[in-house]
């Protein structure tokens, strides 16, 4: 249930999605283009078929796979670089069959293995969408596939050993929303592509089925009933909600991070709430498993434990010395099912590259700028084994290394500026931040600016909602500011994360802090918003 799509893999996709509206072919069947949009939503095709600023599904986006980076096709229907040309027999070969329109095998990083399961009525509706969506010529570049992979010819041994062509069969002893959560997840969903221990193996028995594994650089979890390692301790609701919004209620903390958190929001949180709830009762019938042999690491319960010094000095704040945070603002990673996930990579990436505002949490800053590689990898062992939780420890100091030269965020500086997508969103931000307003703007003054700032945006674009608000707030002060994080007096990702948190504090509760003065001393990274 990652960002994994048609006719490219999902190891990582950053796009948006349905971001353009489809213009529907005259004479087509309008209910039947309708569903292929819903189903297109639902396996996330946009993802991995347009790239960062492109045009809907006009593909070439790079998807970095473990056999090297492959550029993904146009699926508009231009008639010379897409779709155009393509007869409902082309796509149904290459979509459910992995092959392509000159008889080429396609790679297994294209989720043919899962989308063979998918009906003939749903592969009719999603062609009949594809073809009905503005046409854009714009020509597939190269991929970059090292020998001997480069020869299709060669996939007839992996086709061998682990494609098996055929539809879902429904069980028969199953209730009817069972096996429609299976359709979706062992179809359309292709869930397994990232969370199955081994990825490339396909959708068979072999793959080690939804135990959790390394995608990108990423760590997708067990999403098996396991009461520890995977789903078996939340509540359906808590699962749904999930799926849903990015987070979890209730006592089993989670915040979704990295390719999860782009596909909760373009594509599952796009879903019906029937189709949700039928893919949780499906998991739930999957054999509980455990990914990793739980021990008890006493070493990190107890005072000078690794880690705790540097937790204490720049998590405990906000996270607070207990881990339980601040309901409704910040996670808790006490009892955190994702903490606890046999792979420490997302942990990692989260502290140092930071995440934006979500579902009323507080954006979370990028706090291993700051840091060493030597301290994150202790920090991330003291959070995934105290107040009870158990994990597996970090092998090598290296992990850090190859995450922090891969992950690339506004919050952490070296990447650009986040883009406010929503127009009044946008309009009203620009009107309340125009002019030099943010431009140079210190700590000190954050109160006083955001306290004036931030509720006249909120008024002006109420439909964003508070996250949005708040993101776009950090985009505007990014893009002010862009160019100056050599000079920021706290440090790049430091200034950013601390007005990030006096804007989450200024939209959620304006009341608490409005009259504050500019003599107010600056919010720090370690300062918790209010809930």
């Amino acid at each position: 249930m990652t960002r994994l799509t048609a006719f490219g893999s999902g190891w990582l996709a950053l796009a948006a999605l349905l971001s353009a509206s489809p213009v529907h072919a005259q004479g087509a069947d309008a209910d039947l283009i309708k569903r292929g949009e819903y189903l297109v939503t639902a396996g996330d095709c946009a993802a991995c078929h347009t790239k960062p600023g492109g045009k809907f599904l006009a593909g070439n986006y790079t998807l970095n796979t473990p056999i090297g980076a492959i550029k993904t096709p146009n699926l508009t229907p231009d008639e010379e670089t897409g779709l155009g040309k393509w007869t409902y027999e082309n796509f149904e070969q290459a979509f459910r069959h992995g092959i392509g329109d000159e008889g080429e095998y396609l790679y297994p990083a294209f989720p043919f293995g899962w989308y063979t399961k998918v009906s003939d009525e749903d592969t009719k509706a999603i062609f009949a969408f594809l073809k009905s969506v503005p046409a854009v010529k714009e020509k597939r570049e190269e991929s970059n596939i090292p020998f001997p992979f480069n020869i299709r010819t060669a996939l007839v041994t992996w086709r061998t050993a682990f494609f098996t062509e055929g539809r879902f069969k429904p069980d028969p002893n199953a209730s009817e929303e069972v096996n429609r959560g299976g359709y979706l997840v062992e179809g359309l969903g292709h869930c397994g592509m990232c969370h199955n221990e081994r990825k490339l193996v396909g959708n068979t028995s072999l793959a080690g089925r939804f135990g959790g594994g390394v995608i990108d650089g990423w760590y997708a979890p067990n999403i098996t009933p396991d009461g520890h390692q995977g789903i078996g301790a939340w509540s359906d609701e808590e699962v749904v909600t999930y799926l849903k919004t990015g987070t979890a209620p209730g006592n089993r903390p989670g915040v979704a991070a990295g390719p999860m958190r782009q596909t909760i929001e373009e594509s599952l949180s796009k879903m019906t709430d029937s189709d949700l709830k039928a893919m949780v009762a499906y998991l739930r019938t999957i054999p509980a498993k455990q990914t990793y042999k739980e021990k008890d690491l006493q070493a990190f319960n107890q005072p000078g434990a690794p880690g705790a010094d540097t937790y204490l000095t720049y998590c405990s704040s906000c996270h607070r010395p207990d881990g339980k945070g601040v309901e409704g603002a910040i996670p808790a990673l006490a009892g955190n099912t994702s903490v606890q996930s046999a792979g420490p990579e997302t942990v990692i990436n989260v502290i140092i590259g930071g995440l934006a505002a979500q579902n009323g949490y507080a954006p979370m800053p990028a706090i291993g700028q700051e840091m060493t590689d030597q301290q994150i990898k202790e920090v991330t062992d003291y959070i995934r084994n105290s107040w009870g939780n158990k994990a597996p420890v970090v092998s090598e100091t290296g992990v850090v290394a190859t995450a922090r030269d891969k992950i690339k965020t506004m919050l952490a500086g070296n990447a650009p500026c986040s883009t406010i997508d929503d127009e009044t969103l946008k309009k009203s931000v620009a009107e309340a931040t125009g002019g030099d307003v943010l431009k140079g703007l210190k700590p000190t003054d954050f109160v006083p600016v955001l306290s004036r700032v931030a509720p006249q945006v909120k008024a002006a674009a109420p439909q964003a909602g508070d996250a949005a608000v708040v993101n776009g707030l950090l985009a505007a002060f990014c893009q002010a500011n862009r160019g100056q994080e050599e000079t920021a007096p706290l440090g790049w990702s430091a200034t950013i994360g601390s007005f990030g948190n006096v804007a989450y504090s200024q939209v959620k509760n304006p009341e608490k802090q409005a009259d504050a003065g500019s003599d107010r001393p600056p919010a720090s990274v370690t300062t918790p918003p209010k809930p």
